[in-house]
Protein backbone atom coordinates (compact mmCIF):
# COMPACT_ATOMS: atom_id res chain seq x y z
CA UNK A 1 0.00 0.00 0.00
CA UNK A 2 3.27 2.45 0.79
CA UNK A 3 4.26 1.49 -2.29
CA UNK A 4 1.23 2.35 -4.30
CA UNK A 5 0.71 5.93 -2.38
CA UNK A 6 4.70 6.54 -3.29
CA UNK A 7 4.41 5.47 -7.40
CA UNK A 8 0.80 7.90 -6.99
CA UNK A 9 3.25 10.91 -6.18
CA UNK A 10 6.07 10.09 -8.47
CA UNK A 11 3.28 10.04 -11.75
CA UNK A 12 0.98 13.06 -10.36
CA UNK A 13 4.34 15.11 -10.12
CA UNK A 14 5.39 15.50 -13.61
CA UNK A 15 1.47 15.33 -15.30
CA UNK A 16 1.42 19.02 -13.78
CA UNK A 17 4.69 20.10 -14.37
CA UNK A 18 3.12 19.95 -18.37
CA UNK A 19 -0.24 21.45 -17.64
CA UNK A 20 -0.30 23.92 -14.80
CA UNK A 21 3.21 25.02 -14.19
CA UNK A 22 4.08 25.18 -18.08
CA UNK A 23 1.38 26.93 -18.70
CA UNK A 24 2.44 29.60 -16.70
CA UNK A 25 5.51 29.72 -18.59
CA UNK A 26 4.39 29.38 -21.93
CA UNK A 27 0.54 28.99 -23.62
CA UNK A 28 0.65 25.35 -24.82
CA UNK A 29 1.85 21.64 -23.83
CA UNK A 30 2.86 18.86 -24.70
CA UNK A 31 0.44 16.10 -23.59
CA UNK A 32 -0.40 14.10 -26.84
CA UNK A 33 2.06 10.77 -24.91
CA UNK A 34 -1.19 10.72 -21.98
CA UNK A 35 -3.18 9.85 -24.70
CA UNK A 36 -1.52 7.59 -27.27
CA UNK A 37 0.74 5.98 -24.22
CA UNK A 38 -0.76 2.05 -25.38
CA UNK A 39 0.95 2.73 -28.77
CA UNK A 40 4.33 1.75 -27.11
CA UNK A 41 2.71 -0.25 -24.06
CA UNK A 42 3.48 -3.53 -25.58
CA UNK A 43 6.94 -2.91 -25.96
CA UNK A 44 7.39 -2.59 -21.86
CA UNK A 45 5.09 -6.07 -21.70
CA UNK A 46 7.23 -7.91 -24.17
CA UNK A 47 10.89 -7.11 -23.02
CA UNK A 48 12.57 -7.53 -19.46
CA UNK A 49 15.60 -5.62 -19.07
CA UNK A 50 18.40 -7.36 -17.29
CA UNK A 51 18.38 -6.24 -13.63
CA UNK A 52 15.82 -5.70 -11.25
CA UNK A 53 13.08 -7.56 -13.18
CA UNK A 54 10.44 -7.05 -15.59
CA UNK A 55 8.60 -4.08 -14.15
CA UNK A 56 11.24 -2.82 -11.68
CA UNK A 57 13.71 -2.41 -14.62
CA UNK A 58 11.80 -0.30 -16.53
CA UNK A 59 10.28 1.62 -13.99
CA UNK A 60 14.08 2.67 -12.73
CA UNK A 61 15.24 3.77 -16.31
CA UNK A 62 12.05 5.41 -17.13
CA UNK A 63 12.49 7.79 -13.67
CA UNK A 64 16.21 8.08 -14.19
CA UNK A 65 14.94 9.35 -17.76
CA UNK A 66 12.31 11.65 -16.54
CA UNK A 67 14.86 13.32 -13.72
CA UNK A 68 16.97 14.23 -16.47
CA UNK A 69 13.97 15.67 -18.70
CA UNK A 70 12.24 17.87 -15.93
CA UNK A 71 15.76 19.24 -15.11
CA UNK A 72 16.35 19.75 -18.93
CA UNK A 73 12.81 21.25 -19.45
CA UNK A 74 14.15 24.33 -16.49
CA UNK A 75 17.26 24.98 -18.57
CA UNK A 76 15.40 25.86 -21.78
CA UNK A 77 14.51 29.40 -22.86
CA UNK A 78 10.82 30.08 -24.27
CA UNK A 79 11.38 33.38 -25.10
CA UNK A 80 13.89 33.14 -27.19
CA UNK A 81 13.66 28.87 -28.29
CA UNK A 82 10.50 28.22 -27.82
CA UNK A 83 9.91 25.09 -30.17
CA UNK A 84 12.68 23.98 -27.38
CA UNK A 85 10.90 24.68 -25.11
CA UNK A 86 7.90 22.39 -26.31
CA UNK A 87 10.08 19.35 -27.94
CA UNK A 88 11.58 19.44 -23.40
CA UNK A 89 7.68 18.97 -22.90
CA UNK A 90 7.23 16.44 -24.97
CA UNK A 91 9.71 14.54 -23.67
CA UNK A 92 9.03 14.79 -20.65
CA UNK A 93 4.99 13.74 -21.17
CA UNK A 94 6.71 10.91 -22.99
CA UNK A 95 8.66 9.83 -19.89
CA UNK A 96 5.63 10.53 -17.43
CA UNK A 97 3.39 8.93 -19.75
CA UNK A 98 5.92 5.68 -19.73
CA UNK A 99 6.14 5.81 -16.20
CA UNK A 100 2.22 5.45 -15.69
CA UNK A 101 2.20 2.60 -18.10
CA UNK A 102 4.67 0.67 -15.69
CA UNK A 103 3.02 1.89 -12.07
CA UNK A 104 -0.39 0.81 -13.61
CA UNK A 105 0.92 -2.86 -14.29
CA UNK A 106 2.85 -3.07 -11.28
CA UNK A 107 0.04 -2.26 -8.88
CA UNK A 108 -1.89 -4.76 -10.61
CA UNK A 109 0.28 -7.55 -10.79
CA UNK A 110 1.86 -6.68 -7.08
CA UNK A 111 -1.78 -6.31 -5.29
CA UNK A 112 -4.04 -9.60 -4.72
CA UNK A 113 -7.51 -8.82 -6.10
CA UNK A 114 -9.30 -7.66 -2.91
CA UNK A 115 -6.48 -5.44 -1.88
CA UNK A 116 -7.06 -3.73 -5.22
CA UNK A 117 -9.51 -0.67 -4.30
CA UNK A 118 -7.66 0.28 -1.26
CA UNK A 119 -4.17 -0.31 -3.38
CA UNK A 120 -5.96 2.44 -6.18
CA UNK A 121 -7.24 4.68 -3.40
CA UNK A 122 -3.75 5.19 -2.32
CA UNK A 123 -2.30 5.43 -5.21
CA UNK A 124 -4.89 8.30 -6.52
CA UNK A 125 -4.05 10.37 -3.48
CA UNK A 126 -0.40 9.56 -3.88
CA UNK A 127 -1.21 11.05 -7.45
CA UNK A 128 -2.85 14.35 -6.45
CA UNK A 129 -0.82 15.27 -3.64
CA UNK A 130 1.99 15.12 -6.24
CA UNK A 131 -0.42 17.43 -8.84
CA UNK A 132 -0.22 19.60 -6.19
CA UNK A 133 2.68 19.94 -5.36
CA UNK A 134 3.70 20.49 -8.94
CA UNK A 135 0.94 23.20 -9.44
CA UNK A 136 0.57 24.78 -6.13
CA UNK A 137 4.52 24.40 -4.96
CA UNK A 138 5.84 25.19 -8.14
CA UNK A 139 3.92 28.71 -8.59
CA UNK A 140 4.71 29.44 -5.32
CA UNK A 141 8.50 28.83 -5.27
CA UNK A 142 8.77 30.78 -9.42
CA UNK A 143 7.15 33.94 -7.40
CA UNK A 144 10.77 33.66 -5.50
CA UNK A 145 13.19 31.39 -7.94
CA UNK A 146 13.89 31.04 -11.24
CA UNK A 147 11.91 28.79 -13.25
CA UNK A 148 15.28 26.67 -13.98
CA UNK A 149 15.70 26.43 -10.23
CA UNK A 150 11.89 25.40 -9.78
CA UNK A 151 12.33 22.70 -11.82
CA UNK A 152 15.43 21.08 -11.29
CA UNK A 153 14.03 20.94 -7.45
CA UNK A 154 10.79 19.08 -8.98
CA UNK A 155 13.16 17.03 -10.43
CA UNK A 156 14.83 16.59 -6.92
CA UNK A 157 11.34 15.63 -5.71
CA UNK A 158 11.14 12.44 -8.16
CA UNK A 159 13.87 10.86 -5.62
CA UNK A 160 11.31 9.65 -3.74
CA UNK A 161 9.99 7.60 -6.48
CA UNK A 162 13.33 6.07 -7.54
CA UNK A 163 14.05 5.01 -4.16
CA UNK A 164 10.62 3.25 -3.46
CA UNK A 165 11.66 1.47 -7.03
CA UNK A 166 14.57 0.31 -5.60
CA UNK A 167 13.15 -0.86 -2.46
CA UNK A 168 9.93 -2.64 -3.70
CA UNK A 169 9.43 -6.03 -4.35
CA UNK A 170 9.17 -7.31 -8.31
CA UNK A 171 5.61 -9.07 -8.83
CA UNK A 172 5.47 -12.45 -9.79
CA UNK A 173 5.34 -12.88 -13.37
CA UNK A 174 2.45 -14.54 -14.98
CA UNK A 175 2.75 -17.92 -17.05
CA UNK A 176 2.26 -17.10 -20.87
CA UNK A 177 3.49 -13.81 -21.53
CA UNK A 178 4.41 -12.34 -24.98
CA UNK A 179 7.15 -14.23 -26.54
CA UNK A 180 7.22 -11.88 -29.11
CA UNK A 181 6.48 -8.06 -29.92
CA UNK A 182 3.44 -8.93 -32.43
CA UNK A 183 2.53 -11.35 -29.63
CA UNK A 184 2.41 -8.09 -27.16
CA UNK A 185 0.39 -6.17 -29.65
CA UNK A 186 -2.01 -8.69 -30.80
CA UNK A 187 -2.66 -11.06 -27.84
CA UNK A 188 -4.37 -8.56 -25.32
CA UNK A 189 -6.58 -7.52 -28.16
CA UNK A 190 -7.74 -11.09 -28.65
CA UNK A 191 -7.63 -11.98 -25.27
CA UNK A 192 -10.01 -9.19 -24.02
CA UNK A 193 -12.76 -8.99 -27.02
CA UNK A 194 -13.24 -12.81 -26.54
CA UNK A 195 -14.84 -12.58 -22.98
CA UNK A 196 -18.26 -12.21 -22.51
CA UNK A 197 -19.51 -8.64 -22.32
CA UNK A 198 -16.34 -6.97 -24.07
CA UNK A 199 -18.04 -4.61 -25.63
CA UNK A 200 -20.29 -3.64 -23.06
CA UNK A 201 -17.27 -3.17 -20.62
CA UNK A 202 -15.97 -0.26 -22.43
CA UNK A 203 -19.21 1.60 -22.64
CA UNK A 204 -19.27 1.05 -19.15
CA UNK A 205 -15.95 2.98 -18.67
CA UNK A 206 -17.12 5.45 -21.19
CA UNK A 207 -19.89 6.14 -19.60
CA UNK A 208 -19.76 5.63 -15.91
CA UNK A 209 -18.26 9.05 -15.08
CA UNK A 210 -19.55 10.54 -18.30
CA UNK A 211 -22.20 12.89 -16.10
CA UNK A 212 -20.16 14.10 -13.96
CA UNK A 213 -17.45 14.77 -16.21
CA UNK A 214 -19.74 17.34 -18.10
CA UNK A 215 -20.53 19.04 -14.38
CA UNK A 216 -16.94 19.69 -13.60
CA UNK A 217 -16.42 21.32 -16.63
CA UNK A 218 -18.62 24.14 -15.99
CA UNK A 219 -18.64 24.78 -12.62
CA UNK A 220 -16.17 27.19 -12.36
CA UNK A 221 -18.18 29.40 -14.72
CA UNK A 222 -21.08 28.55 -12.56
CA UNK A 223 -19.60 29.05 -9.59
CA UNK A 224 -19.03 32.78 -10.79
CA UNK A 225 -22.08 33.40 -12.89
CA UNK A 226 -23.87 32.80 -9.52
CA UNK A 227 -21.85 35.51 -7.63
CA UNK A 228 -19.35 33.93 -5.54
CA UNK A 229 -15.57 35.97 -5.78
CA UNK A 230 -12.71 34.36 -6.56
CA UNK A 231 -11.41 33.88 -3.30
CA UNK A 232 -14.70 31.77 -2.10
CA UNK A 233 -14.12 29.75 -4.92
CA UNK A 234 -10.22 29.21 -4.16
CA UNK A 235 -10.73 28.87 -0.53
CA UNK A 236 -14.01 26.56 -0.50
CA UNK A 237 -13.34 24.85 -3.94
CA UNK A 238 -10.32 24.34 -4.43
CA UNK A 239 -8.68 23.96 -1.44
CA UNK A 240 -11.47 22.48 0.74
CA UNK A 241 -12.78 20.14 -2.07
CA UNK A 242 -9.11 18.94 -2.45
CA UNK A 243 -9.01 17.22 1.12
CA UNK A 244 -12.24 15.88 0.98
CA UNK A 245 -11.91 14.33 -3.03
CA UNK A 246 -8.51 12.83 -0.65
CA UNK A 247 -10.57 11.74 2.36
CA UNK A 248 -12.87 10.23 -0.43
CA UNK A 249 -10.66 8.60 -2.54
CA UNK A 250 -8.82 6.98 1.07
CA UNK A 251 -12.57 6.06 2.35
CA UNK A 252 -14.06 4.65 -0.97
CA UNK A 253 -10.80 2.48 -0.85
CA UNK A 254 -11.42 1.02 2.98
CA UNK A 255 -14.95 0.35 1.93
CA UNK A 256 -14.14 -1.63 -1.42
CA UNK A 257 -12.49 -4.49 1.04
CA UNK A 258 -15.65 -4.99 2.75
CA UNK A 259 -18.36 -4.15 -0.41
CA UNK A 260 -15.82 -5.46 -3.52
CA UNK A 261 -15.21 -3.34 -6.23
CA UNK A 262 -18.68 -4.58 -8.39
CA UNK A 263 -20.69 -3.02 -5.49
CA UNK A 264 -18.69 -0.20 -4.59
CA UNK A 265 -19.24 0.85 -8.55
CA UNK A 266 -22.90 0.79 -8.03
CA UNK A 267 -22.88 2.36 -4.14
CA UNK A 268 -20.43 4.89 -5.26
CA UNK A 269 -21.89 5.52 -8.93
CA UNK A 270 -25.30 6.56 -7.30
CA UNK A 271 -23.01 8.75 -4.38
CA UNK A 272 -22.07 10.43 -7.80
CA UNK A 273 -25.38 11.26 -9.64
CA UNK A 274 -26.77 12.33 -6.57
CA UNK A 275 -23.84 14.92 -5.94
CA UNK A 276 -24.23 16.40 -9.70
CA UNK A 277 -28.20 17.04 -8.94
CA UNK A 278 -26.58 18.98 -5.71
CA UNK A 279 -25.18 21.24 -8.05
CA UNK A 280 -28.84 22.07 -9.59
CA UNK A 281 -29.92 22.75 -6.12
CA UNK A 282 -27.52 25.28 -5.80
CA UNK A 283 -28.33 26.80 -8.96
CA UNK A 284 -32.12 27.10 -7.77
CA UNK A 285 -30.73 28.69 -4.50
CA UNK A 286 -28.35 30.84 -5.48
CA UNK A 287 -25.37 32.54 -3.24
CA UNK A 288 -25.09 30.54 -0.46
CA UNK A 289 -21.38 30.14 1.18
CA UNK A 290 -22.27 27.19 3.43
CA UNK A 291 -24.71 25.77 0.81
CA UNK A 292 -21.68 25.84 -1.33
CA UNK A 293 -19.43 24.63 1.22
CA UNK A 294 -21.87 21.25 1.36
CA UNK A 295 -22.49 20.26 -2.15
CA UNK A 296 -18.41 21.04 -2.93
CA UNK A 297 -17.65 18.62 0.46
CA UNK A 298 -20.03 16.12 -0.98
CA UNK A 299 -19.38 16.37 -4.73
CA UNK A 300 -15.47 15.48 -4.25
CA UNK A 301 -16.07 12.85 -1.58
CA UNK A 302 -18.08 11.12 -4.03
CA UNK A 303 -16.15 12.07 -6.80
CA UNK A 304 -12.96 10.55 -4.99
CA UNK A 305 -14.71 7.39 -3.85
CA UNK A 306 -16.15 7.00 -7.89
CA UNK A 307 -12.48 7.38 -9.43
CA UNK A 308 -11.29 4.86 -6.70
CA UNK A 309 -13.43 2.29 -7.84
CA UNK A 310 -13.18 3.40 -11.40
CA UNK A 311 -9.49 2.75 -11.23
CA UNK A 312 -9.80 -0.44 -9.53
CA UNK A 313 -12.51 -1.92 -11.99
CA UNK A 314 -10.61 -1.44 -14.75
CA UNK A 315 -7.38 -3.02 -12.74
CA UNK A 316 -9.31 -5.65 -12.03
CA UNK A 317 -10.17 -6.78 -15.66
CA UNK A 318 -6.76 -6.74 -17.04
CA UNK A 319 -4.63 -9.97 -17.73
CA UNK A 320 -1.37 -10.24 -15.74
CA UNK A 321 -0.17 -11.27 -18.60
CA UNK A 322 -0.66 -8.26 -20.76
CA UNK A 323 -1.10 -6.01 -18.42
CA UNK A 324 0.58 -2.76 -19.57
CA UNK A 325 -0.73 -2.97 -22.64
CA UNK A 326 -4.87 -3.52 -21.59
CA UNK A 327 -4.60 -1.15 -18.81
CA UNK A 328 -2.88 1.39 -21.05
CA UNK A 329 -5.84 0.93 -23.40
CA UNK A 330 -8.68 0.88 -20.95
CA UNK A 331 -6.81 4.18 -19.30
CA UNK A 332 -6.53 5.97 -22.70
CA UNK A 333 -10.29 5.12 -23.42
CA UNK A 334 -10.98 6.60 -19.69
CA UNK A 335 -9.97 10.03 -21.16
CA UNK A 336 -12.48 9.76 -23.96
CA UNK A 337 -15.12 11.54 -21.69
CA UNK A 338 -13.47 14.25 -21.02
CA UNK A 339 -13.10 14.85 -24.83
CA UNK A 340 -16.93 14.51 -25.00
CA UNK A 341 -17.69 16.25 -21.88
CA UNK A 342 -15.95 19.39 -23.16
CA UNK A 343 -17.63 20.06 -26.68
CA UNK A 344 -21.57 20.39 -25.26
CA UNK A 345 -21.00 21.49 -21.87
CA UNK A 346 -21.13 25.40 -22.62
CA UNK A 347 -24.16 25.10 -25.30
CA UNK A 348 -26.06 22.60 -22.90
CA UNK A 349 -25.82 25.29 -20.19
CA UNK A 350 -26.19 28.35 -21.60
CA UNK A 351 -29.19 26.85 -23.85
CA UNK A 352 -31.02 25.17 -20.50
CA UNK A 353 -29.90 27.20 -17.63
CA UNK A 354 -28.20 25.80 -14.81
CA UNK A 355 -30.41 23.96 -12.72
CA UNK A 356 -31.76 22.28 -16.05
CA UNK A 357 -28.17 21.98 -16.99
CA UNK A 358 -27.17 20.22 -13.82
CA UNK A 359 -30.13 18.24 -13.96
CA UNK A 360 -29.27 16.79 -17.62
CA UNK A 361 -25.87 15.68 -16.33
CA UNK A 362 -27.49 13.61 -13.57
CA UNK A 363 -29.62 11.88 -15.94
CA UNK A 364 -26.73 11.26 -18.19
CA UNK A 365 -25.13 9.19 -15.60
CA UNK A 366 -28.30 6.76 -15.88
CA UNK A 367 -26.39 4.89 -19.09
CA UNK A 368 -23.64 4.23 -17.27
CA UNK A 369 -25.41 2.55 -13.89
CA UNK A 370 -27.73 0.54 -16.37
CA UNK A 371 -24.34 -0.82 -18.05
CA UNK A 372 -23.73 -2.61 -14.29
CA UNK A 373 -26.80 -4.99 -14.72
CA UNK A 374 -24.97 -6.70 -18.16
CA UNK A 375 -21.79 -7.53 -16.57
CA UNK A 376 -21.62 -6.50 -12.84
CA UNK A 377 -24.92 -7.30 -11.27
CA UNK A 378 -24.94 -6.26 -7.19
CA UNK A 379 -24.78 -10.52 -6.03
CA UNK A 380 -22.25 -11.27 -9.02
CA UNK A 381 -18.42 -11.54 -6.79
CA UNK A 382 -16.49 -10.80 -9.97
CA UNK A 383 -16.86 -9.46 -13.82
CA UNK A 384 -17.94 -12.19 -16.19
CA UNK A 385 -15.05 -13.09 -18.41
CA UNK A 386 -12.47 -12.72 -15.46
Amino acid sequence: MLVALAMGFACGLPLLLTITVLQAWMKEAVGLPYTAKFLWAPFLDRYTLPFLGRRRGWLLVIQIALIMAIAGLGLTDPEGNPWMVAFAAFVVTFFSASQDIVVDAYRREDLPDEELGLGSSLYVNGYRVGMLLASGGGLIMADHLSFAIVYLIMAGCMLPGVMTTLLAREPEMAAGIPNSLREAVLDPLIEYFSRDGAIWILAFILFYKLGDTMASAMTIPFYLDIGFSKTEIGAVVKLFGFWATIAGSLIGGIIMIRLGINRALWVFGFLQAISTACFALLARVGYSVPLLSGVIGFENLSAGMGTAAYIAFMASITDKRFTATQYALLSSLMGVPRVLASAPTGFLAKSLGWESFFIVCTLIAIPGMLLLLKFAPWRQSSVRGI
